[in-house]
């Protein structure tokens, strides 16, 4: 398909394979905390709302915030990830099934499967790295989206490419990755990075200005791919650690993503 760099089969199979794992929980715990700080700070207590999660993933957010009330829609292109998000809506009581859609498709083509202002909050997580063009993608999430609605975007970090290869020792790679957002990622996939400044531009051309933005993962990118999630204190400290980071200048500038919100006006 034209314009989407290509995620799938084997590459979702090995994105499936690092679920739970540290790199993966630091990222899910904290984009959440991050999201129900927003959501907190701009929907009454109580609201039950109506949610668009694009490109779901295993469905780690879209079921967390079913259990929370919300009433979620999730929309995802790869088949693979599609049956584990409702594997994982299978073990879940009735009252949240009943809470959660999951549909097959395409996130540049929310006007072909939903109304203008349809839902109060739009998450696309990890998204954006497999389009090489954002800026359509954007302005079809925003009419979806209620005024005065949340968008969240979680992307990886053009400012801070180079710091993976970088601290890893590959010198070559870090040097390219100062002049180039193109990049492979851990399951061997091409993708792309973007800049704040860039993607805050393109917030305010669809009338979704930024309101926030954190970084995610400034001490545990360089995690092993099998780590393991830490129990107990030193969870506790490791992420307290991060979420500081993730909001301080300027350990999120150098962050692996950065978790972007932005209001519908």
């Amino acid at each position: 398909m034209t314009g989407v760099l290509e995620f799938g089969g084997d590459a979702a199979e090995r994105w499936l394979d690092g679920a739970g794992r540290l790199r993966d929980e630091v990222r899910q715990s904290l984009v959440a905390w991050q999201l129900d700080e927003q959501i907190t700070a701009r929907f009454p207590v109580g609201r039950r709302l109506r949610v668009l999660d694009v490109g779901p993933g295993q469905g780690v957010q879209a079921l967390r915030l079913a259990r929370a009330g919300h009433e979620v829609t999730g929309l995802e292109p790869d088949p693979v990830m599609l049956d584990a998000a409702r594997a994982a809506l299978a073990g879940e009581p009735e009252g949240i099934r009943d809470r959660v859609r999951l549909l097959a498709g395409d996130g540049r083509e929310t006007g072909a499967h939903f109304d203008p202002g349809t839902f109060d909050v739009v998450l696309c997580h990890g998204v954006l790295m497999y389009i090489d063009e954002p800026g359509p993608m954007l302005a079809g999430l925003a009419r979806v989206l209620a005024p005065g609605g949340l968008l969240s975007l979680l992307v990886r970090n053009a400012a801070a490419l180079a710091m993976r290869p970088g601290l890893a020792g590959d010198w070559t790679g870090a040097q390219a990755a100062f002049d180039d957002p193109a990049y492979t990622n851990r399951l061997g996939v091409a993708a792309r990075a973007d800049r704040l400044d860039a993607l805050t531009a393109h917030l305010v051309g669809i009338n979704a200005p930024l309101h926030q933005w954190y970084g995610v993962r400034v001490f545990t990118d360089q995690a092993p791919d099998g780590a393991s999630v830490p129990e107990g204190e030193e969870w506790d400290r490791l992420f307290a650690a991060e979420e500081r980071a993730g909001r301080t200048d300027p350990y999120r500038q150098v962050a692996a993503l950065l978790h972007l919100c932005g209001v519908r006006g």
